[in-house]
């Protein structure tokens, strides 16, 4: 798992950390298909970003788990900023990185994310024409997961509030040390509306997957940002890459991988749906992240060959 830091070029002057993953075989002589992978929101490259990362390389590919700007072990102030615009361009950041590398074959570059990481490779993918191939775990359209809930059930009018609450953490900011914060996932136990989300709870707040680089929050200011994206803006047009999207038949974020693949200008787009599995099941759950890995591995291959 070699750990690498390299310069993100997009202008904040944020220096990128990842890790690159490998095949048993690897021969730097040669050159190889490579993806990029990108975290949750909260998240961070040990956890489920890593974790694919891994499995991708058993199957012969090259795939890079990172950092985004002002998160986890990449640098950038303040921290824990979740701009969706900056976290789109950090996966053409990497991508900029990989083709520096001799080994990675520059024509055969995917990506991949899980959860708002999914969102942010499907909107990189929009916009950057490098990455041909995209695939997608648990996808969250993080701007869509503010405006209308975890379950689709909230008109985006109704959202309106979030924006006053992110101008107003804006102005507090400004005049203070200290910057406001929301949570990404519930930071107590008690604080899980459902289930699923006692889930996001037992992922990163206890030895299940916690990791010391990933608190579980963000900042309040960036609900300015956030509520008005869209990570699949025109993808009607743009997104014609092949597509490949996993989610757990009891996900209530199911809506938002059904929705990119409606809206995808792709002639080849797929959804697996994982029988039994939940949002979070897909994170680390050995059998549902196998049966996961068992699709996009050879989505990957295929695509980028």
């Amino acid at each position: 798992m070699p750990r690498t830091t390299f310069k993100n070029l997009n202008g904040q002057g944020i220096t990128m950390a990842a890790v690159v993953e490998f095949p048993a075989d690897f021969d730097k002589s040669r050159t190889y298909p490579a993806v990029v992978v990108s975290h949750p929101g909260g998240g961070v490259k040990e956890q489920t970003a890593g974790l694919y990362a891994r499995k991708l390389a058993e199957h012969g590919l090259i795939a890079i788990a990172f950092d985004r700007s002002y998160q986890g072990e990449s640098t950038g102030e303040p921290r824990q900023l979740e701009n969706p615009y900056i976290s789109t361009e950090d996966v053409s950041a990497v991508i900029d990185y990989l083709t520096t590398l001799p080994y990675v074959d520059k024509a055969r570059i995917g990506a991949m994310g899980i959860c708002a990481g999914a969102g942010y490779s499907a909107n990189a993918a929009i916009n950057d024409r490098r990455i041909k191939a995209l695939g997608m775990v648990s996808a969250v359209n993080i701007g869509q997961m503010f405006r209308n809930g975890w379950e689709n059930t909230v008109k985006d009018a109704d959202a309106l509030p979030y924006l006053e609450a992110g101008a107003a953490a804006r102005t507090a900011d400004a005049g203070n040390n200290g910057m406001a914060t929301i949570p990404l996932a519930p930071l107590k136990e008690e604080d899980a509306p459902n289930a699923e989300l006692r889930g996001a709870w037992e992922y990163y707040h206890t030895p299940r997957c916690q990791h010391p680089n990933a608190p579980g929050y963000t900042l309040a200011r960036n609900l300015t940002q956030i509520i008005t994206y869209d990570a699949y803006n025109k993808a009607e047009a743009f997104l014609t890459q092949p597509v490949l999207a996993v989610a757990g038949s009891k996900a209530g974020s199911k809506w938002m991988s059904d929705d990119l693949i409606a809206r995808a200008a792709s002639q080849d787009k797929t959804l697996y749906v994982v029988d039994g599995a939940d949002h979070m099941d897909l994170y680390d759950v050995p059998r549902y992240v196998d049966e996961a890995v068992s699709k996009l591995a050879p989505f990957f291959q295929a695509k980028l060959k």
